[in-house]
Order: C-alpha cells, then sequence, then structure tokens
C-alpha cells in the first residue's frame, strides 16, 4: 500500500480539510495546539479563502480554516518551500483572519480568538531544538501576557523531528510523523491503526483511493515543489558562488567581510528573481510578490 505525501497543499487539504475530516482535525489541532489534551470537542470546517471588502488589501489563501465552539478561528498552513517574507505573511494572514471577523457597525468585543499554525518543511528557528513554538503577545521586561491574548502563532518546523517509530510516544509525535513519513510506509503503523483519525488519515492518502484525475494533479503538485526546490538550491549555489567571488574582489579593497556581505545579498535577490520567474505563469503579480518579497513594479519588469 502507498500512502500521498501530506505534505503538498493538495494532499494536505484533502486530509484536513473535508467535511469528512472533523475527526481527523480535532484530533490533529488537540495534539498540536492544546498539549495533547482533548480539549476541542466540536469545530466546524469553513471555507479557506480569506477575501478582504478593501482592494488595498490582498485576497490569501489557505489550507484549512476551522471555527471552534467557541467561536475561535484557527488557520492552518503547510509550507515546504522556504520563501523570503514568509514569516510576515504568517502574521498578515493572521491579523487579517482576526480583523475580518467584525461586520460593518460590530463592536469589537464580537473578535474571537485567532489560531495560527504553521507546520514547514524547514527550519525557521534555528536559536532552539523545539518541534513547536508557540508566540503570543508578551510585556519584554516583565514577561506577563498581554490582557487578552487573542492572536496566538504556532510553528511546527519537521525538520526538527527526528524521532524513530518505536520512539513515538505522545498523539502531537504520531502527527508529526505521519506527515513527515507517510509516503515511506507501507502499512498503517501499530501505534497509529490503534487509532480511529489516523485509521481514516491513512485512508484518506492511501493512492488507491484516489482518483485518476486526483493523482495527476498530486503528481502536478509534486512535480511543481520538486523544480522549485531544485531552483532554490541552484539559485543559492550561484549565489555562494557569487558572493565568494565579489568577496575575493573586494577584501582587496575593503575587506573580506564586507564582499561576502555583499555577494550573499546578491545571492538572495537572484534566488528570489529565479523563483519569481518561475511562478510568472502560474499566478498573479500581486501573489508573486507576497511569494518572494519582490515589489510589484519589479515582478512586472520580469514579464
Amino acid at each position: 500500500m502507498k500512502f500521498i505525501s501530506p505534505k503538498t497543499d493538495f494532499a494536505f487539504k484533502k486530509i484536513f480539510a473535508s467535511q469528512e475530516s472533523k475527526p481527523i482535525l480535532i484530533s490533529f489541532l488537540n495534539a498540536l495546539v492544546y498539549h495533547n489534551q482533548p480539549l476541542i470537542q466540536d469545530l466546524e470546517i469553513i471555507d479557506p479563502y480569506q477575501s478582504s471588502p478593501l482592494p488595498i488589501l490582498k485576497d490569501s489563501f489557505l489550507d484549512v480554516k476551522a471555527k471552534l465552539r467557541d467561536g475561535s478561528l484557527v488557520i492552518i498552513e503547510m509550507q515546504v518551500l522556504q520563501v523570503e517574507s514568509f514569516a510576515r505573511r504568517v502574521l498578515y494572514n493572521a491579523a487579517k483572519a482576526y480583523s475580518l471577523q467584525l461586520g460593518k457597525g460590530e463592536g469589537y468585543r464580537y473578535l474571537k480568538p485567532v489560531i495560527a499554525l504553521t507546520i514547514t518543511d524547514f527550519i525557521m528557528f534555528p536559536e532552539n531544538n523545539q518541534v513547536i513554538n508557540h508566540f503570543e503577545f508578551r510585556e519584554k521586561s516583565t514577561n506577563i501576557s498581554y490582557v487578552e491574548n487573542y492572536l496566538q502563532l504556532f510553528f511546527v518546523e519537521l525538520p526538527k523531528f527526528e524521532k524513530q517509530l518505536e520512539q513515538l510516544e505522545d498523539l502531537d509525535e504520531l502527527w508529526m510523523y505521519f506527515l513527515k513519513n507517510a509516503p515511506s510506509l507501507d502499512t498503517v503503523p501499530d501505534k497509529m491503526a490503534q487509532l480511529p483519525e489516523f485509521q481514516q488519515a491513512f485512508g484518506i492518502a492511501s493512492q488507491a483511493n484516489l482518483t485518476r484525475k486526483e493523482l495527476e494533479e498530486l503528481g502536478k503538485r509534486e512535480m511543481f515543489i520538486h523544480d522549485q526546490q531544485g531552483l532554490i538550491l541552484f539559485a543559492e549555489k550561484q549565489g555562494r558562488e557569487k558572493g565568494m567571488k565579489q568577496g575575493r574582489e573586494e577584501g582587496m579593497k575593503q575587506g573580506k567581510e564586507e564582499g561576502m556581505k555583499q555577494g550573499k545579498e546578491e545571492g538572495e535577490k537572484e534566488k528570489a528573481q529565479a523563483i519569481a520567474r518561475q511562478l510568472l505563469p502560474l499566478l498573479d503579480d500581486e501573489t508573486i510578490s507576497q511569494t518572494t518579497g519582490i515589489p510589484v513594479e519589479e515582478i512586472r519588469k520580469l514579464r
């Protein structure tokens, strides 16, 4: 039996955002957000498209969006590619989900908490070894929490999760192992087969249960990700080589350190431009700008 990778946006949405996926999503959120405590008993999976009534605000797409019993919103994004300004995009989407709750004339008392759960296939916080990082508003010197912490960010960095199957104990570890290793499994592990939500998740992820059209769509998404990863690696290599060359040249005049810094900046710029060129046939200028961090004016010049 073969399983698709939950890390592609197509598969992630199919597993966690289908209407029949409610038990899966409840277990997933209880594990990763609420430290394996069954605090969520019910939720409503809603349209993840965030349209803005104001033309100056960007529309945005999330992988999964759900409303809890108390009205709290949970937005979830699975990100495989490390793109420029991604951390800002996460904060933007969370703030947007919070602000768009109110209709015209409604008071702030109707605002509900927003929880943004972001799973990445790259490391965002090299400063620590924690797989799950939780951010909220706190006073800097005393570390006291804000009066109402209605905006919280959770990050799960999959590369930091290195436990093997026999080492898994808690529910959050089972879900992280599923996200990271499902395609390499031939059968559902016994530890997971005992839990109905994992039986259902593996059932959805089974290639045998996908239509030909879904398999084709999945193949296109995976090919796009592989191409982009290769493009990023190639751009990084070019950036390093150019940085080293410029570093040597500039080092003769201004010192090697300054030259290397300049080369690195040039390499990052070239990497972003290379990614943008690949996205030109697929996305509009605003979305490419949001993804790469390149101003819209420069995107238009690339066309």
